[in-house]
Formats: C-alpha cells, structure tokens, sequence
C-alpha cells in the first residue's frame, strides 16, 4: 500500500478566534447584532486640507493628513453634540468633551482604538503628539482599560488604501464612527461653474440609528466636508 504524504503547503492553515483576535471579532458580531446600524457616504474637496499640511511641514510644522481631519471632526462635534456619546442600556448619554477614538491596525491582524481623552482641550500639534504616543503604546501592548474603552466618537483610516467609501462598524456603546477613504485627484464642479482638478476624499459615517437619525447625522457628515473644504 502507498501512504500519500501531505504537502505542508497546501495545509490549511488555522487561526484560533482567541486572545485579541477574538475579543475583536466578538465585539464586531456584538455591534451588528445590537446597534440599528446605518451609513452615510459622502466625497469632499480635501484640496485646502492637503494645502495646509503643506504650508504647515514648510513651517516645520510636521502633522498627518488624519491630524487635521481629527482636528475638524473635534470642531464640529461641538456643532452637533448628538453625534458625541454612547448608547447604554437604555439610555443615550452624550458627554460635553469629544473623547476621541483613532482605529489603529496593529501587526497579527489586531485592530485597536484607544481614545484621546478630551480631544477638544489639544492643540493640533499636542493631538498630533497624544495620537502618536497611543501608537507607540499600542504597538507594545502598554494601552489602558480606560483608553480602550472610553470614547465617545471613532475615526476609522484607510486613506492611503485605494479603498473609497466603506462601512466601518460602530465601536460600541458609541453612537458613531467616522471612515476616512483615500483622497484622489478627480473632476470637480467649482462653485463658479468651472470644472478643475481637485483632490477629492471620500468619507463614510455610519451611526446608530437608535440614538440618532439619518438627517441629524447627514447635516453633521455636510459639515464636516465643509470643514474639510476650508483647510
């Protein structure tokens, strides 16, 4: 008789659901099981963005594209307060300081999104730091309870993927969570009329639909992209 062997090749290789991979894909079932989840898909004109960045790094000011969009999205949460808190048990608490979630992709396939606390009392280039320092604790798995735990709003970033518009998964018991896309040179209709080349991002919100409605949400994801439009 001939024993055929088995190429370890073409083994199958299996990942346990466990540890922080696990914890990951459990709260992710959670979230779609709980939440009414919706999303809104929006592109905006990121040319005056990219062009403060620029005028920054030449002040030797050096931020990343997701610092100032933090530092817009901290803006007008203020503007629009329904948008800042979280879904418990039966209530909706909205908190009057903008704890800021950044999604963060770590090595083995872990996603992480510790908060800034008090997002609104930083300057850009002191958010800038803080986001870094969360990176650097996250990769060397030094991150707080606290900070995984207590945000009030989440920025999800795939802006250097080719990736669009997506549909990120509310980081429950938040009520929203913010996906940035990539940014890409495109035709854009100018208020004058005029078509141009313009660097166009693609935003996508999706929120709970049990704390919050598609209009409220709408108007905050418009003026956003307004923010964005202004630099």
């Amino acid at each position: 008789m001939t024993i055929m062997k088995t190429d370890l090749a073409d083994a199958v290789h299996v990942i346990p659901l466990k540890g922080v991979r696990g914890m990951i894909a459990d709260n992710m079932r959670k979230s779609l099981d709980e939440a009414a989840q919706l999303t809104h898909h929006a592109d905006c004109d990121a040319t005056a963005l990219f062009e403060t960045k620029a005028r920054l790094a030449d002040q030797g000011v050096k931020v990343s594209v997701e610092d100032l969009i933090a530092h817009a999205v901290v803006a007008v949460l203020g503007r629009h307060p329904a948008l800042n808190g979280r879904v418990e048990g039966r209530e909706i608490r909205l908190d009057p300081k903008v704890h800021l979630s950044l999604a963060m992709a770590l090595p083995n396939n872990t996603l992480v999104a510790p908060a800034i606390f008090d997002a609104g009392n930083f300057s850009l280039m002191d958010r800038s730091a803080a986001r870094r320092e969360l990176q650097q604790r996250a990769r060397s798995g030094k991150l707080s309870v606290p900070e995984m735990t207590g945000g009030t709003f989440t920025i999800s970033n795939l802006g250097l993927s080719r990736v669009r518009h997506f549909t990120p998964i509310v980081n429950l018991p938040q009520i929203a969570i913010l996906g940035i896309g990539e940014t890409r040179l495109r035709p854009w209709v100018l208020d004058s009329g005029e078509i141009a080349p313009r660097r166009i991002m693609g935003l996508s919100l999706s929120f709970d639909h049990r704390a919050l409605d598609g209009a409220p949400a709408a108007d905050f994801l418009g003026d956003l992209c307004k923010q964005i439009e202004q630099g």
